[in-house]
C-alpha cells in the first residue's frame, strides 16, 4: 500500500493521473483527472485492460483549470468502458503519464468491502464493557462511566478550558456508546445524528445494512447506539444528559484532550488522584436548560425523536417492549423541544466543538420519523399523540420554516444540516399519506428545495478543477462529499431520472482518490489512504505507527484550509520521519496532511463517517428496498 515506505517527499512529477481508487460502477459515468504542468497539444489517453491492450482511446477532455503548481487539470471521460476488470489509464503524446490500477465492476462487488469496513470502524469506536475484540481493541475502557456523577455545564474560556465543575447530586449509568472521534468524549450531538442515519440504513437497505447482509449487518450496532442514547435520556424524570467527559480543564484538572493513552488506562489513571480525578471518573453534563422536564434544544430534540422513532420502526416486531419505550421517549422529547431558541444551541461543551446553528431541519426529521412510526401499526398505550397526521403536519410546518428561514440551502447533508435526508423522508411520507392538501409544503416543495441544494453543489463544482461540490479548503470535506452522493441518489430516485447521476459518480470518486492528493479519505478503501490519523488507539497499538492493523472504514476530516500542529506526551510520531508527502499537491487554498498532529485533516469521527455507509448502500442497491 502506498505510503508505508514513508517517503521523505513525493517524487517530483509534472504529470499525474488521479482515479477513483475504490472503482467505477460498470453502468455509471466515469471520470479521471490528469494533473500536468505541460502543454497538452497532441495528447490523448487510452484505457488499458489488465493485459495492457487499449479498450478505449480519446483526446484529453476539457481543461478544468489550474491547481497549485499544476497549470492544467484535464478531465478524462470513459463512460463507455463497462466490462468488469482491472484497468489503467495511459496518457501519451506531448505528455506521458500512467495511472494507478483501478477496477470496474458492479456496485455490490465494489462496495461490499468498504461497507463492511465502515461497520468495523463503529465497532472499534465502542466504549464500555460491550467492546468488540479486534487487532486494535484488546480491553474495555471507561467502565467507571456506569456510575458517573452529573454536573452542571461549566463555563468555558476562550481557549475552551473548563472552569469549576459543580455536581448536581445525580449519578447515572453513562456507559457504552461510541467515542466521538480520535478522543474518548461522547456527545449526544454527534451520536444522535449518526444513529438517525444508521437506523435509516438498516431499515431502507436491509440487504446491505440489515439482516439480509452476512458481512455488514448494522442492526446490532444501531441498537448499541440507541442503548446509549436511552441512558442519556431519562424518560421517567424527563431529563437530558448531553455529554460524557471534559476536553480540557486548564490548570485546575486534566481533561480528555490533555493526555494521550489507550482507553483502558482511564479507569485507574494515575491512581485517580488530583489532577486526574476527571480522567478516571468522567463528568456527565446535564441539559443546560435545567433538569427534569426542562425544554430541550431543538436540534437535539429533533434528532433524538428521529432516533427513537426509527428504533420503533426497526424493532417493533422483534423486541416490542424496547420499541415501545423508544417511541414513548421520542414523543416526550419532541413535545419538550424549544421551538423558539435564543442564543447558541445546545451541542457540546464548549459550543465551538460543534457550532450548529440550524435546527428546523432536525424537527422536520423528527416529526417525519414519528409519522412513519405511528402509521406503521397499532401504537402502544400511553402515547401523548396517536394520530400520524399530527406529526405529518408538524413535519410540513418545520420543512416550510426551514425553506423560508435564514439557513435554507446554505449547506448539504452533514451534521449541521439534515434536510438532505429529511426532505427525502418527508417526500416519501407525503406520498404514503396520499398527498393530503392543506399542509405547509407539498412533495414538489421539498423536492425543489433538495434540488436547490444540489444545484448549488453543481455550481460549486464548476469552480473546482476536480468538480467537487464542496470547497476543499473547509472542514468536513469528506462528510459533505458522501452526503452529496446520498442527496443525488435520493433526488434521482424520487424523480425516476438521472439528472445527478454523473455528479454522484464524480463526488464519490473525489473522496475516494480522484482528487489533487491522489488519496482516498477513508481508511482501507483504495490503494492510498490515511495512515497517521489523530486517533489514540491507532497511534498507540500498531507497529509501524498507525498500521497495520488499520482502523478500516474510518472517514477523516479531509483537505482543509489548515493543517493543525501539536503533540502530546506518549504520542507516537507519524510519519516517523515527519515527511509531508502530500505537500506538493496542496493548492487553491487547500491543504491535506497525513500526520498524527493534524486533527484538521486526518482525525476520524462518527459523524464524518455516517454519510459513507448510506452512500455505499445507495450505490450497491440502486434504491431503498425497505420501507418506513
Amino acid at each position: 500500500m502506498a505510503g508505508l515506505a514513508w517517503p521523505s517527499a513525493a517524487p517530483a512529477q509534472t504529470s499525474l493521473i488521479r482515479v477513483h481508487q475504490t472503482g467505477y460502477v460498470s453502468g455509471a459515468p466515469k471520470r479521471a483527472y490528469l494533473m500536468t504542468s505541460s502543454p497538452s497539444t497532441g495528447t490523448s489517453f487510452s484505457v488499458l485492460n489488465s493485459s495492457g491492450s487499449p479498450v478505449f482511446s480519446a483526446p484529453l477532455g476539457v481543461d478544468q483549470g489550474k491547481w497549485g503548481t499544476f497549470a492544467h487539470v484535464y478531465a478524462l471521460e470513459f463512460d463507455s468502458v463497462s466490462t468488469a476488470g482491472i484497468y489503467t489509464i495511459s496518457v501519451s503524446g506531448a505528455i506521458s503519464a500512467t495511472s494507478p490500477t483501478f477496477q470496474i465492476d458492479t456496485g455490490t462487488n465494489l462496495y461490499a468491502t468498504p461497507l463492511a469496513n465502515t461497520l468495523y470502524f463503529y465497532e472499534n469506536e465502542r466504549d464500555g464493557a460491550n467492546f468488540i475484540a479486534t487487532p486494535l481493541r484488546t480491553a474495555a475502557g471507561h467502565l467507571n462511566d456506569a456510575h458517573a456523577k452529573v454536573y452542571f455545564t461549566p463555563t468555558f474560556n476562550k481557549r475552551d478550558n473548563a472552569g469549576t465543575l459543580t455536581p448536581t447530586g445525580a449519578v447515572i449509568d453513562a456507559s457504552g456508546g461510541w467515542w466521538d472521534a480520535g478522543d474518548y468524549l461522547k456527545f449526544v450531538e454527534t451520536h444522535s445524528y449518526t444513529v438517525a442515519l444508521m437506523a435509516a440504513g438498516v431499515r431502507d437497505f436491509p440487504n446491505q445494512m440489515g439482516s439480509g447482509s452476512s458481512t455488514s449487518n448494522f442492526t446490532a450496532e444501531a441498537k448499541f447506539g440507541l442503548d446509549w442514547l436511552q441512558k442519556m435520556w431519562d424518560d421517567n424524570s424527563k431529563t437530558l444528559y448531553y455529554q460524557v467527559g471534559i476536553a480540557s480543564g486548564g490548570h485546575a484538572y486534566v481533561g480528555d484532550h490533555d493526555i494521550w493513552r489507550l482507553p483502558q488506562a482511564d479507569d485507574s489513571y494515575q491512581n485517580c488522584v488530583s489532577p486526574y480525578e476527571f480522567i478516571c471518573n468522567r463528568p456527565v453534563l446535564q441539559n443546560t436548560a435545567g433538569g427534569a422536564g426542562a425544554s430541550i434544544s431543538p436540534n437535539i430534540a429533533g434528532r433524538l425523536a428521529a432516533d427513537f422513532a426509527e428504533c420503533y420502526q426497526i424493532f417493533k416486531a422483534s423486541n416490542a417492549a424496547y420499541a415501545n419505550q423508544c417511541l414513548l421517549s421520542a414523543e416526550h422529547i419532541f413535545d419538550l423541544a424549544n421551538t423558539a431558541p435564543a442564543g447558541t444551541l445546545l451541542t457540546a461543551g464548549p459550543f465551538d466543538f460543534y457550532p450548529e446553528t440550524e435546527w428546523r431541519d432536525d424537527l422536520e426529521l423528527g416529526a417525519t420519523e414519528l409519522y412513519f412510526a405511528l402509521q406503521s401499526g397499532t401504537p402502544p398505550s400511553g402515547l401523548p399523540h396517536t394520530d400520524p397526521l399530527f406529526y405529518l403536519t408538524a413535519a410540513a410546518n418545520w420543512a416550510h420554516a426551514y425553506i423560508t428561514g435564514p439557513g435554507d440551502a446554505a449547506d448539504t447533508l452533514n451534521l449541521y444540516d439534515v434536510t438532505g435526508f429529511a426532505h427525502f423522508e418527508l417526500y416519501r411520507a407525503l406520498g404514503l399519506a396520499g398527498n393530503p392538501t392543506g399542509l405547509a409544503v407539498t412533495q414538489a416543495t421539498v423536492l425543489a428545495d433538495l434540488k436547490k441544494q444540489l444545484d448549488k453543489a453543481v455550481t460549486q463544482g464548476t469552480t473546482d478543477p476536480f468538480g467537487f461540490g464542496f470547497p476543499w479548503a473547509t472542514y468536513d470535506t469528506t462528510s459533505h462529499g458522501f452526503g452529496l452522493v446520498v442527496m443525488a441518489e435520493e433526488y434521482d430516485n424520487l424523480t425516476g431520472g438521472t439528472a445527478y447521476a454523473a455528479y454522484a459518480s464524480r463526488w464519490l470518486a473525489n473522496v475516494l482518490g480522484a482528487n489533487a492528493w491522489g488519496t482516498s479519505l477513508v481508511v482501507g478503501d483504495g490503494s492510498t489512504f490515511p495512515l497517521c490519523m489523530q486517533h489514540q488507539v491507532t497511534n498507540l497499538v500498531p507497529s509501524p505507527p498507525n498500521g497495520p492493523p488499520f482502523l478500516k472504514g474510518a472517514a477523516v476530516e479531509g483537505p482543509n484550509s489548515i493543517a493543525a500542529k501539536g503533540a502530546l506526551t506518549n504520542m507516537v510520531a507519524c510519519p516517523p520521519n515527519g515527511a509531508d508527502q502530500f505537500a506538493p499537491f496542496n493548492g487553491n487554498g487547500a491543504v491535506y496532511k497525513d500526520n498524527v498532529q493534524s486533527y484538521s485533516t486526518v482525525e476520524p469521527a462518527i459523524d464524518l463517517t455516517a454519510t459513507s455507509f448510506l452512500a455505499f448502500s445507495w450505490v450497491m442497491a440502486g434504491a431503498p428496498s425497505g420501507t418506513p
